[in-house]
């Protein structure tokens, strides 16, 4: 512990008297030091709980927001990818796509695997360079961009069936 200080305190004249007959029994500087110290402990970890609270619902806000955003995106892309792949394929694989119901792994679809093999790759690559490990990536990753490029198939679809 470092060198002590002398500091001066007031107290009320009652409580002076009550000090002076209890002198001899009780060291006030003692007594002071360790309530102070005491209510500074409390005040400390309050604040410093606080902050932390704080910053972490900040921290959770914005990664919520970015959650939203990371998957809108995904399914984003699927939806333009299946637009671009909706405008070079023949009516045979339009109807194929539209009745096609995705099943665990996209990319070993007979019609649709190869398809998906070379998007996810494009992709894998994309994402693993963010720092996400490869593994968790395809069954987070492959749900939202499925849905978004069946969306992507049936939204061409409505545009162009009536006037086929």
């Amino acid at each position: 512990m470092g060198m002590a200080r002398k500091i001066t305190i007031s107290v009320p004249d009652e409580l002076y008297e009550k000090m002076k007959s209890w002198k001899s029994h009780l060291n006030f500087s003692r007594v002071f030091q360790h309530a102070v110290s005491g209510m500074i402990q409390k005040k400390e970890e309050l604040t410093s709980r606080i902050r932390s609270e704080i910053d972490l619902s900040s921290i959770i806000a914005r990664l919520r927001k970015e959650k939203i955003d990371y998957e809108f995106n995904i399914t984003e892309w699927g939806r333009k990818d299946a637009v671009e792949w909706c405008k070079t394929a023949n009516y045979r694989e339009l109807q194929y796509a539209l009745s096609w119901v995705p099943r665990q792994d996209p990319d070993r679809d007979a019609q649709l695997g190869d398809y998906f093999s070379h998007r996810f790759a494009e992709y894998k690559k994309r994402l693993t360079s963010t720092g996400q490990k490869a593994h968790d990536w395809l069954n987070v990753f492959s749900d939202k961009y499925i849905k978004g490029w069946k969306e992507g198939v049936e939204s061409f679809w409505d545009e162009v069936k009536d006037k086929l």
